[in-house]
This record gives C-alpha cells, structure tokens and sequence, in this order.
C-alpha cells in the first residue's frame, strides 16, 4: 500500500475521530444548554408569580411542592425531605437518639412510663414502669392536649439539657420531683433474641439500622452461648434501611468471595459488594423469615441467602423493592433521596415490581395481592419464564417482584371473628394490661423474678379472661360467646404477651405468643426436616 494511501486513511480515520468528538461535545453541549435553559424556565415563573399574581404568595413553599410534583414523575421511592423533617426522617436509622430515655403510652390522657430504657438517664434516676407523668417544667402534662407531638418535644432535647418532671406513683402519697439530664438513647433494631428450641435460635430484625450489625453480632454470639445450632432470623416487615448494613449481614452467613448484591444504574457504573472471611455464622442451618412487609435490604439479605443455597427463605412474598436511594443535600439544608441505580441478586435478579402505572397503584399492590388469594394460596402466584434464574443447586428462583420463598407459608386467619378484631380495633388489651400491671405490679415481681419463672407458672385463667371480657363490655365491645370461641386462645397468649413486656422486655412478649405464631413455628418444622437442607448442603 503506497504511502499516500496510508496517509489517506489515517486522514479518514482522524477525521471520523473529530467528527465523533465534535458529535460527543456536540450533544454534551446541547445537554447542557437544555438544562440551563430547564432552570431558567423555572426561575422565570416564580418571578412572574412574584410580580403578577393577584395574591401573595409562599415562594419557599411553591418551590417545595414543585420539587415534589417532579420526584412523582420518576419512582415511588424518590423523595423529598424538608430541612424540618431531616433529622426525623434519619432518626429511626441512626440507632439513637437524645432525650429522657423512656418508652411511653398515653393512657387516658396520661402520660405512662412503659418502660425506662437501661442505662438511661431516667432508669438512673429510678423512674419505673407504671409512673405517670403529670407535669413537664411545671406545665401540667395531661389532658385532651396531650399527644405523641406534644411528649416529643418536651421531653426530647440535646444532650446535657435538663427538664423538670413530677411523677404520680402508685403507692406512694403525692408527686416526686426528677431532674432528667437528656442523654444519648440506643434505637435498638432487634426486637427479640431467644432460643426457640434446645438448638434453634431466633432473631427478629424490625431495620437494618447503624447499629444492627453490632446487634445481630451480639446476639448470635449470645444464642451461640446458650447451645444454638441453627438459627431463624425473622425480616418479617423489616422494610430495609442502609444498603451497606444488609451488605455487611448478608457477609454474616456467607462464606468468603461470594457475591452479595450489585447495584447498576445508568449514570451509576456496576459495583459488586462480595462477602468476606468475617461471617460469625457460615455453617448451621439457616431460615430467612419473610412476608410482604419486608423491603429492601430485607431482600437483599433473603436474595443473597436463596441465591447462594445458603439457607431456606419462608413467610410470603416480599414486597419488591429493588431501587437504590442516594442523599443529596439541597441549598438550605433540605434533602432529595434520589434513586440512582437498581441492585441485583447474586443471579442477576432485580427484584423491583413495577411503577410503571403510578405510584397510587405501586403501593396498591399489597391491596391486590391479598384481593387475588396470594396471601392464602401460592398458586395465585405466576412468574413468567423469562425472569427465571437458577441456584448453584440448579432450584428456580424469580425475579420481577420480591423475593419467592422456598417454603411459602399462607396467612392465618383461623382465630380472627368480628369480636376479635372490634378489640384489636379499640387498643383493649393494651389498655386492660396496663389497668392490671396499675394494680398487680408488686405481687407479679415478687412472684415472677425472671422471664423462666412466668414462663412456667403464669396462667392466664378463666377468672383473669372473665376480668378482659367485662372490661372489654365496658369500652363498647360487649361480650360475642363465638366470637370468644374463635378468637380466646389468641386473646389469651397476646394479653400473656403484653404483661411479659410489661414485666421484663419486648423479646419476652414474642417469646410469650410462639405458640400462636404459626409461621415461627412451621419455620421450626422446616428446620427438622432432613430433606429440605440435604439439596442444599451440596452447594453450600
């Protein structure tokens, strides 16, 4: 070939370069013209509005809700977060908080100490379960006034400031003076760690929260202690929170190099997340818990447990969400959670239902699912193939809409009557717990020091049931003799429940109604049966 030739060609090949970079910068350009042109647009109206409407107007809140209206274009899960509510909408997955440290109930216009958080600047003080509290910094706190805004603010503040509070007790004549200095409080995201069985732990995760990794660690070093074998961890409405939180779970049950999740999004280049040597509970068997509350980092733990034949995931299908939220921090201290990408299962799942219908019908989809039968019937359930991926033991697992269990497990209506659901309606057992804990508290201690000892020796007897019925008659739910046939074993395990959490903590209320949660116990069924692990074991 002549040299000419040559020169010819890397002429061409240069010139098909340039135009490709004058079309690259050409269309970079255009896009940024469009922008500057899209902001000026917007600026260019609420001047108009500023000058020439009829009516004054609220330029910070027109702005406000214009960026909402535009988040409703994209996802459900794009949002937008005032500067105000920033450290509400944080709050639950920081893991603290700064305040007295107490769980409350308003009872009766009351305010009643539930419970006194250990440790707490308020458990120092001596502050107990079953206190009320009648005055905040001299201002009388009780009354038609008085709600769950009205105790936040007063009683929440930073740490190191001081409120005055007088406390009525029962038995001791007139009120007692506390000074609460306000302290950080632990958010705890684990609401029960016990062992189900001789060898079978349990675990319920409520968020995957700063501190759950730390938690869910501590707890299974506890059961581990206490002869665990096999564990169940229940995601059951768990609706997520940090995504490198359920990446660092998930490392807890996998063994080292294995792919947890991936997320990929179109400004938002591939970035796989894989598990290291750390996991504190590779080998035993292992039960993933899940139903349609569970969201999320939810997902990702039960995906990449299913994924990788590491265990069995039980309950219903989750809720099927699949978007990844990124933080971005607006001009005045408000904030826009912006989905930036999707995440993927070890297979290659993406488990995002569809929004494409609005973000009405999107969070209809629960509605519809239980309209269909599929909270009753697996059959209801149909994926198409072309969202059908394999295990390394080569068992079907789907995309296209949360995650399927392994082990479906229908909702149980059996114990549910019109009486029954009147007094869930009406809070009564709530209510009827905290009027008996009013009066028994000091003989209950005295006769049950622990957890075991109730276990073992409290009855909830006809008498006590007796005392719920009238009490029940006399907040307007009188007495159904069918309906108590239906639904009075699972009155009786709530309310047996709810005065073990009054006496100890919350793991001892779901501890205390095992015997009525029947998708725990067929989990527990599942962990005995040989068959369901052996295909399992091969891969894992």
């Amino acid at each position: 070939m002549g040299t000419l030739r040559i020169k010819s060609l890397i002429t061409q090949a240069f010139g098909l370069l340039l135009i490709f970079n004058i079309s690259t910068l050409s269309v970079k350009a255009q896009r940024q013209s469009d922008s500057r042109a899209t902001i000026q647009k917007f600026a260019a109206l609420l001047q108009t509005i500023n000058y020439y409407y009829v009516d004054s107007t609220n330029q910070e809140k027109l702005t406000e809700q214009a960026i909402v209206a535009m988040l409703k274009e994209l996802d459900p899960h794009s949002v937008y977060i005032s500067k105000e509510e920033v450290k509400k909408a944080n709050e639950p997955l920081q893991g603290n908080f700064e305040g007295v440290g107490i769980q409350f109930q308003l009872f009766r216009d009351t305010i009643l100490v539930v419970a006194a958080v250990p440790g707490g600047p308020s458990d120092k003080l001596g502050i107990m379960a079953g206190d009320k509290i009648v005055t905040i910094n001299g201002e009388i706190a009780y009354g038609p006034k008085v709600n769950n805004n009205y105790v936040m603010e007063r009683l929440r503040g930073a740490k190191g400031t001081k409120v005055n509070v007088e406390i009525a007790r029962k038995g001791r004549r007139g009120l007692i003076d506390y000074t609460i200095v306000r302290d950080k409080i632990p958010l705890n995201s684990i609401d029960a760690t016990y062992m189900v069985t001789n060898d079978i732990g349990y675990i319920k995760l409520t968020r995957f929260a700063r501190t759950s990794l730390s938690e869910v660690k501590e707890s299974i070093s506890k059961l581990k202690s206490q002869g665990m074998k096999n564990l169940i961890l229940d995601l059951r409405n768990n609706s997520g929170g940090f995504l490198d939180v359920a990446i660092d779970l998930s490392d807890e049950f996998l063994t080292s190099e294995k792919l947890i999740v991936y997320t990929q999004g179109l400004r938002s280049p591939r970035m796989d997340f894989k598990a290291t040597s750390r996991g504190g509970f590779e080998k035993g068997r292992l039960i993933v818990m899940v139903n349609e509350g569970s969201a999320s980092a939810s997902e990702i733990v039960a995906g990449a447990v299913q994924d990788w034949d590491r265990g069995l995931v039980l309950g219903r299908r989750s809720f099927g969400k699949g978007l990844v939220q990124r933080p971005f921090d607006l001009p005045d201290s408000s904030v826009v959670r912006l989905t930036t990408a999707r995440y993927y299962t070890p297979s290659g799942r993406c488990i995002q239902k569809s929004y494409e219908e609005g973000a009405d019908n999107y969070y209809d989809d629960l509605t519809n699912r239980f309209k269909h039968g599929e909270f009753v019937s697996a059959d209801s359930i149909h994926f198409p193939d072309s969202i059908k991926y394999y295990t390394p033991s080569k068992r079907v697992v789907y995309g296209g809409g949360g995650i399927m269990p392994d082990v479906f497990v229908p909702l149980d209506t059996t114990a549910s009557s019109k009486y029954y659901l009147d007094i869930l309606r009406k809070g009564l057992m709530n209510e009827f717990v905290i009027d008996y804990m009013e009066n028994n508290r000091k003989s209950l201690n005295s006769l049950y020091p622990n957890l075991a000892t109730y276990r073992k020796d409290f009855v909830m007897d006809d008498n006590l049931m007796s005392e719920f019925t009238t009490f029940a008659a006399s907040k307007g739910v009188p007495l159904d003799n069918e309906g108590l046939e239906t639904s009075g074993n699972e009155i009786r395990y709530i309310i047996r429940g709810l005065i073990a959490r009054n006496l100890f903590d919350v793991s001892a209320y779901f501890e205390m109604i095992n015997p009525i949660d029947h998708e725990l116990m067929r989990a527990v069924e599942v962990m005995n049966e040989e068959n369901m692990f052996r295909k399992l074991s091969i891969a894992m």
